[in-house]
């Protein structure tokens, strides 16, 4: 079994960069050094490494292969008095649902991984959130905002805020940055995540006293927009907003500067990775999107992750990255906790967290899985992320959190 955990991880991890591999080897090098383990404790990590968001599945892997190598150079996972050493089992979703689900099951009863960590995507994430239910394997997705991920699946969890959180962020938003009266939408239909968003958005626009003047949609794939974007520019809407993916964004940002559309165009989390600037350009240039951290804010606990990540990769991590992070530290805080390596007993030891310090943030949890936690606003400025504003839930966070 060890043997095919071996084989699992180097092929899954071939088409990771040089750089990726490199700095993972070393660190797995120094982890074993003067630890005496006990035993393994498998982790599976599923990632889109191929398909149409691969700096998506690069930043998860960086996450995952620096805080494994962090916790095996404190001699691993500390259960019942002895050490046990984290081994992470990467797989390749390629942003496609089936093979997410597929990898996932292989994990499970393969693999017999303790939990999962991962999708990213909603899309992915919904119906593999649905396999690790029904097996009964803790599963944390850092990054999906979709409901669906979590809702009546005692054994899924999550890092990220939800998208009913997230629409009334952003149009809460653009009604004070901008004065917004109108707002159109232009959104991926056949995606979970963008399709949830997008009516999360208009419905808090409506609720707020704003008109939804276009609400126009494409399928996964579509490279022109030109049509949906005519319609939208024809009803003169004050922002146009688009909860895709930072492939994407460049696409539709310079085809709406080139049909004449000035106005303001606001984003999502989904925004918020470095290929989006290399990408976009100038078109992005002052542009605002929500997410889930800002490095330029973090506090001591973010501020140390930070800059561990940039000494090891050579640039600042992305949400994917931090999400990650925190989703680990999650799972490693739940299996310490639970002093134990059975799934049930670190299910359980997830749900009783009450609040967890993250790199994103102060986090509680519902009886979902679901973490309550801020958002925040950036903007695109010179060329790069910056903090601009934050939106948190009432009462959150609770005067006595320190």
């Amino acid at each position: 079994m060890e043997a095919e955990h071996d084989m699992s991880r180097r092929f899954t991890t071939l088409v990771l960069t040089l750089a990726v591999l490199t700095a993972a080897v070393a660190g797995s090098a120094f982890a074993q050094e003067d630890c005496d383990f006990a035993g393994e404790v498998y982790i599976g990590v599923i990632a889109p490494l191929t398909g149409d968001i691969p700096k998506v599945g690069q930043d998860t892997v960086e996450a995952a292969e620096m805080v494994v190598d962090e916790v095996n150079a404190e001699c691993g996972l500390q259960i019942d008095g002895e050490n046990y050493e984290v081994i992470i089992l990467i797989e390749d979703n390629e942003a496609k649902a089936e093979s997410s689900v597929a990898v996932a099951t292989r994990l499970i009863v393969e693999e017999e991984v303790l939990a999962i960590i991962g999708p990213q995507a909603s899309k992915q994430a919904v119906p593999t959130g649905q396999v690790a239910n029904d097996r009964e394997t803790p599963m944390i997705s850092p990054w999906s905002t979709n409901p669906d991920t979590t809702f009546n699946r005692p054994w899924v969890f999550r890092a990220a805020f939800l998208d009913p959180f997230q629409g009334p962020v952003v149009a809460g938003f653009v009604q004070s940055e901008f004065g917004a009266q109108t707002a159109a939408v232009l959104y991926d239909v056949a995606s979970d995540y963008p399709k949830g968003l997008a009516e999360n958005f208009r419905d808090a626009a409506i609720a707020n006293g704003m008109e939804v003047v276009a609400f126009e949609s494409f399928t996964t794939g579509d490279t022109d927009f030109s049509s949906q974007l005519t319609n939208i520019i024809a009803e003169n809407p004050d922002v146009i907003f688009t909860p895709q993916y930072y492939n994407e964004v460049p696409l539709i940002v310079q085809q709406a500067r080139e049909l004449g559309y000035e106005g303001p165009i606001v984003g999502s989390d989904s925004w918020g990775t470095a290929d989006l600037l290399q990408l976009c350009g100038d078109a992005c240039e002052g542009l605002f999107f929500s997410t889930h951290y800002a490095p330029d804010i973090a506090t001591e606990v973010g501020q140390t992750f930070i800059q561990a990540y940039e000494e090891l990769y050579g640039y600042k991590p992305s949400d994917v990255a931090a999400l990650t992070y925190d989703a680990f530290k999650l799972l490693f805080t739940a299996i310490e906790n639970a002093n134990s390596l059975e799934r049930a007993d670190v299910r359980d030891a997830l749900a009783r967290i009450e609040l967890f310090e993250g790199v994103t943030g102060l986090m509680s949890f519902d009886e979902q899985g679901d973490p309550i936690k801020c958002a925040v606003i950036i903007q695109i400025k010179d060329g790069a992320f910056t903090y601009y504003d934050s939106a948190c839930p009432a009462g959150f966070p609770p005067e006595d959190a320190e």
